[in-house]
């Protein structure tokens, strides 16, 4: 009787430690998942969207999403095999100009809060007035005068967008973007 009395509480220890070794599978696929294929991370490195993200934040980007347009921040792959995160300007048939430190898109001075500092044209990178070629996008940094953007190494094609910003993680806050 004692014996089958601890055979039946064994039986039950080895049955929860079943259910939690299941549990934690089904945890660990699902947050593979999640970061596989709905949303991704990115660590700012660098001044180059300063004042809106800063060096070391962390930002959380959505890979859902695969419809960028001026204005928005996005995670990107540029060829070096780098990761950047830049602000699009302009996208697929759309004519790119700088000059006088200003940016102008499709002839129309471009509308920038965001930006800082004067938009110096990189030589040798990019000939203005420069057309975005359908399927890509042409991106800046928001601190211009520190920036390796799309003035550097041209324009980005959207199989290299990894995800629009959704989420920005700071030191001691988060703040949705928008």
């Amino acid at each position: 009787m004692a014996r089958r009395r601890f055979l039946e509480k064994y039986n039950g220890y080895k049955l929860e430690w079943l259910n939690d070794s299941l549990f934690f599978i089904v945890l660990i696929a699902a947050v593979f998942v999640l970061f596989r294929f709905v949303i991704g991370l990115s660590v700012i490195g660098g001044d180059s969207m300063v004042p809106h993200l800063t060096d070391g934040e962390v930002v959380v980007y959505s890979r859902l999403d695969r419809q960028v347009s001026p204005g928005d921040v996005i995670s990107m792959r540029v060829p070096s095999g780098e990761y950047y995160v830049k602000r699009v300007i302009a996208v697929g048939g759309d004519v790119v100009d700088i000059r006088g430190g200003c940016v102008y898109v499709n002839g129309e001075l471009l509308n920038e809060p965001w930006a800082m500092g004067e938009t110096k044209e990189e030589y040798g990178a990019v000939v203005y007035p420069y057309t975005i070629r359908e399927g890509n996008v042409f991106v800046l940094g928001d601190n211009r005068i520190v920036s390796m953007d799309s003035r550097t190494f041209g324009e980005v094609n959207l199989r290299q967008i990894k995800g629009k910003i959704i989420l920005q993680i700071g030191r001691w806050y988060i703040h949705r973007m928008s």
